[in-house]
């Protein structure tokens, strides 16, 4: 049987140990189906043969922390993301508003939060452009959200109002009156519950366009970090449904402080129900913690104080003792944890917890993963490897870019 495409004349790199580089490369009915000498001998009359011209075919990429519905729904808001200055960004709101005037709820996704000094975003500044109806955009990292006045007064959000758990409202200098910047889902949470949920069918939308584009890139494994319960059924009808996923995905359950102990009843459930609707194409063997925070914004969890903030430590959304006891009980299920964790304070709660469910549950193939993890205290680091945890790096926070400079190191010093 002749191939449907060969490629030649360059490195293809298997990934493979015993046969790792071969010159050549078949596919035959979407699946790979000979290397080397024997790929080229595939090639026949109606074969589309590719020249690699010396470059390099490589297997396709797995992204272990992504978030495609949440990423493809900041796609249909206003355009922020490549905003350079606050005054663009208004501009945007102001021109997004006009041109949707039946839209009550204005949201905007992927703004860079250095572009106000300190990170500190004034409602007034959206007022300007929007004063009647509720504005709420949130930063690249989604752990800060800058909001209008009126997305405040729907929350309730006033200057008797204090900070709640987990999270933080920022004052105005001087005063108790919130400024238009919340941080963290204690404070977010209350906001976002007030915004209608995009439908079934846009959520499905947005995911088949952020699965376009991981495909595009040579992405064709995920894992999406954080799934609400009802967005399984949108995985499930994206990947059974019309044209399908270009990719695989597992999914994890986004466990919260509030109500843990009855959603996880449920986990088990879900998982079964995903796996058996799309075989071969979805797994839901994850549950995702948010430990602490994120050190631009001053809410990751540090052992030490923080340089510009000498009386905090940041944000724990856990206590220790309930996050020993939640991973545990999810270990116990079968099921692999997945934490959040950026302060060096919150990496070492996550393994004090992961330490925990070895413990209590016995040795296994449990394979955790701590999330971030950019700060790492030298005593905790050879407990990686001896509790056999996955530390999941993103270079996006390794880079001198204004969010490093700007935001995170004059929070931690130099």
């Amino acid at each position: 049987m002749h191939a449907d495409i060969v490629f030649t004349a360059g490195i293809v790199r298997t990934g493979v140990a015993d046969t790792p580089v071969h010159d050549a490369l078949a596919v035959t009915g979407g699946r790979i189906t000979a290397l080397g000498a024997q790929a080229l001998a595939a090639r026949g009359p109606r074969t589309a043969v590719v020249d690699l011209a010396g470059g390099a075919l490589l297997p396709a990429f797995g992204d272990g922390h992504v978030h495609p519905v949440m990423g493809g729904l900041g796609l249909a808001g206003v355009p922020v993301r490549d905003g350079t200055s606050v005054e663009e960004i208004v501009e945007a709101v102001r021109g997004w508003a006009a041109a949707h005037p039946e839209t009550e709820w204005i949201t905007g996704d992927g703004f860079d939060p250095w572009l106000a000094p300190d990170g500190r975003f004034d409602a007034r500044w959206l007022d300007a452009a929007v004063p009647d109806r509720p504005v709420v955009l949130r930063t690249m990292d989604h752990h800060t959200a800058w909001v209008n006045s009126e997305a405040l007064r729907r929350a309730g959000y006033t200057a008797g109002t204090p900070d709640p758990a987990g999270g933080q409202i920022l004052r105005r200098a001087g005063s108790a009156e919130p400024l238009g910047t919340l941080r963290e889902f204690g404070t977010l949470g209350p906001v976002l519950a007030l915004i209608p949920t995009a439908s079934h069918e846009a959520q499905v939308a947005a995911l088949r366009e952020a699965a376009a584009r991981f495909a595009a890139a040579g992405v064709t494994w995920v894992q999406d970090a954080w799934v609400e319960p009802h967005q399984a059924d949108v995985w499930v009808t994206a990947a059974t449904t019309g044209p399908g996923l270009p990719l695989r995905a597992d999914l994890a359950f986004v466990l919260e402080p509030d109500g843990w102990r009855e959603r996880i009843l449920r986990f088990t459930a879900d998982r079964d129900k995903v796996e058996s609707s799309a075989p071969g194409l979805l797994t839901a063997r994850t549950v995702k913690f948010f430990a602490d925070g994120v050190i631009e914004s001053g809410t990751a969890a540090l052992l030490e104080p923080y340089t510009d903030c000498p009386h905090s430590h940041g944000l724990a959304n856990w206590s220790p003792e309930e996050l020993a006891e939640a991973v545990t009980a999810v270990d116990a299920l079968g099921l692999r944890a997945h934490l959040h964790a950026i302060g060096d304070g919150g990496v070492r709660v996550a393994l004090d917890a992961i330490e925990a469910a070895a413990r209590t549950n016995g040795d296994r193939d449990r394979r955790p993963v701590i999330a971030h993890a950019q700060l790492i205290d030298p005593g905790d680091l050879a407990r990686f490897a001896a509790l056999g945890v996955v530390a999941n790096l993103q270079p996006l926070w390794a880079q001198p870019d204004p969010l490093m400079t700007e935001l995170t190191l004059p929070r931690i010093g130099p």
